[in-house]
């Protein structure tokens, strides 16, 4: 997280990305908290990109992760959509670049067979399931996201929602104007 010269502490979001069935979503909160104060609650944290193939979700200090997107989208154009390889020459560049191996940062990014999460140090992690989150509310996330695979039939689409808003429920660093981006996997 980014910390502000009178040291209080950016706190910004919940990120989360499911794989079910024929479906991938992505969902974040818009919530950014300085200290103790909300100070924005429509931040766009998720997007579609390389040509709405790629769901990519991000969380961390703004600049950063913002920079992360753009190298990434980058790296898509030059090896034509390949997430795998982007994705791991992201990951190299910016643990050899002294300068960037500094981002305060992490990224989902997931596409019709991949999953990645991506942080500003060079860590390239691939999830045991298919699931991902990040962010200050990841963890709760995460385990409601189990729950809902588990014990329900919901689209990838729905139980993002629902997680999410039960995250909001718990996190005081998320909250609930939720916004998801899905695609249909076909073949």
């Amino acid at each position: 997280m980014t910390y502000l010269s009178e040291k209080k502490k950016i706190r910004s979001t919940t990120i989360l990305a499911v794989r079910r069935n024929d479906q991938i979503a992505i969902g974040g909160d818009g919530q950014v908290t300085l200290g103790d104060t909300a100070i924005k609650h429509g931040a766009k944290k998720i997007r579609k990109i390389y040509n709405e193939q790629v769901l990519i979700g991000f969380a961390g200090s703004g600049s950063d992760a913002l920079t992360l997107f753009e190298n990434l989208e980058k790296k898509l154009e030059q090896y034509r959509g390949n997430l795998q390889k982007s994705a791991v020459e992201l990951a190299r560049d910016w643990r050899s670049d002294r300068i960037l191996r500094r981002a305060d940062a992490l990224m989902i990014a997931i596409d019709n067979k991949d999953s990645y999460l991506i942080s500003g140090n060079g860590d390239l992690i691939i999830p045991d399931d298919d699931v991902l989150a990040i962010g200050s509310g990841g963890s709760i996330a995460l385990a409601a996201t189990r729950a809902l695979l588990k014990f329900s039939n919901l689209t990838a689409a729905e139980v993002v929602a629902e997680a999410l808003k039960i995250t909001s429920e718990i996190c005081i660093y998320t909250n609930s104007s939720i916004e998801i981006e899905s695609i249909v996997i076909e073949g």
